[in-house]
């Protein structure tokens, strides 16, 4: 007979991390644990993870969820099949917690060379939002941990200020030294898109996230036509869990790129219905963790690992917590790796 349970742990940020929605300081987090009770020192845990405003299940009723899904664990069926379409990042922890279960509680939902210490998954460096002297130190120390792909938030701080952060950086380092990726959460007009967009394709830039707000198809899919500037759709992507949706965005939209954020839209199930639809229609994608712990980033490096794309990842390594879970995850010179001779250290 399978038992369940949870545990909030709230995790806080070393320093507020600034984006065009506002400052975070606090990321609250739920692991589900499952198990057998015949068996119950063998547990399998996952992450259930929200972001504050971004998340399309960030509303009341959250931990009630997790409660319900907890006390009827043995529906776990109805829950892995339709009884958590709209909460998808509770979606994601039980999705994990049972492939986490399933390895006898190992952690190793996807045992591959990166397991086992012999590969890496490139990564790239992410600057928050601040003042242009933040972003600045940000930049500098990020290039000194060895990343040559940078994404830096911007949307929030003066344009021309961003604008001329990029400027500095290109002086110095070439397309072919560093990669970089900007993320505008949303935070353009699309009647002044455009022409941000042709300001920031003068710094080759590889791509931008969401120049928009998401649910503007028609203005977006004017964007993707007339961008000089590649376009990945992130937020655009939330929210929506029916597969006819879903190809009907693309079709209408055609972006250039798609970014996958398994907390964000149900798990690494409809993680891998977006990437099918997206291969039919030959566009680029990369997979992005969503703030989560080690724990939950811990499955989503797993799972990316096996998708063999070369591209630089989004995957965070939870040094801006001052409260992560240790794990055998660390950060080297712009790559993610598992160091297999180091252990979890869970405190709950």
């Amino acid at each position: 007979m399978l038992k369940a349970d949870f545990h909030y742990y709230p995790l806080d940020f070393k320093r507020p991390s600034g984006t065009s929605r506002g400052v975070l300081t606090k990321k609250d987090s739920w692991f589900i644990r499952v198990w057998d009770d015949q068996k119950p020192s063998v547990k399998g845990i996952g992450e259930c993870s929200i972001i504050q405003g971004l998340s399309s299940d960030d509303r009341p009723g959250y931990e009630d969820k997790i409660k319900e899904v907890c006390e009827n664990i043995d529906d776990f069926w109805y829950y892995l099949e339709n009884g958590l379409k709209n909460w998808p990042s509770i979606y994601f922890g039980l999705e994990t917690a049972f492939l986490d279960l399933k390895s006898n509680g190992s952690k190793l939902l996807f045992p591959s060379e990166f397991t086992k210490g012999l590969a890496q998954i490139s990564i790239n460096g992410l600057v928050w939002m601040g003042d242009s002297v933040f972003m600045k130190e940000q930049i500098q120390q990020k290039l000194e941990d060895g990343f040559n792909c940078l994404k830096l938030k911007i949307g929030a701080i003066n344009f021309d200020d961003e604008i001329k952060l990029l400027e500095s950086i290109r002086k110095e380092f070439s397309v072919d030294q560093i990669e970089l990726r900007v993320d505008a959460n949303g935070a353009f007009l699309p009647q002044n898109s455009l022409d941000k967009l042709k300001q920031l394709a003068q710094y080759d830039l590889h791509s931008i996230e969401q120049p928009i707000k998401a649910g503007q198809w028609n203005e977006m899919a004017e964007l993707c036509v007339k961008t000089p500037l590649p376009i990945a759709l992130d937020e655009e992507l939330i929210g929506i869990h029916e597969i006819e949706t879903k190809r009907e965005l693309l079709d209408t939209i055609k972006p250039q790129y798609i970014i996958l954020k398994p907390s964000l839209l149900g798990g690494i199930r409809g993680s891998e219905e977006w990437i099918t639809l997206a291969n039919e229609r030959n566009i680029p994608w990369w997979i992005t963790s969503a703030l989560e712990s080690n724990i939950g980033l811990n499955a989503i490096a797993q799972w990316t690992y096996t998708l063999s794309n070369s591209m630089p990842q989004g995957l965070g390594t939870g040094q801006i917590y001052t409260n992560n879970i240790v794990s055998p995850l660390y950060m080297e010179k712009g790559l993610l790796a598992f160091n297999k001779t180091n252990k979890w250290e869970l405190n709950f």
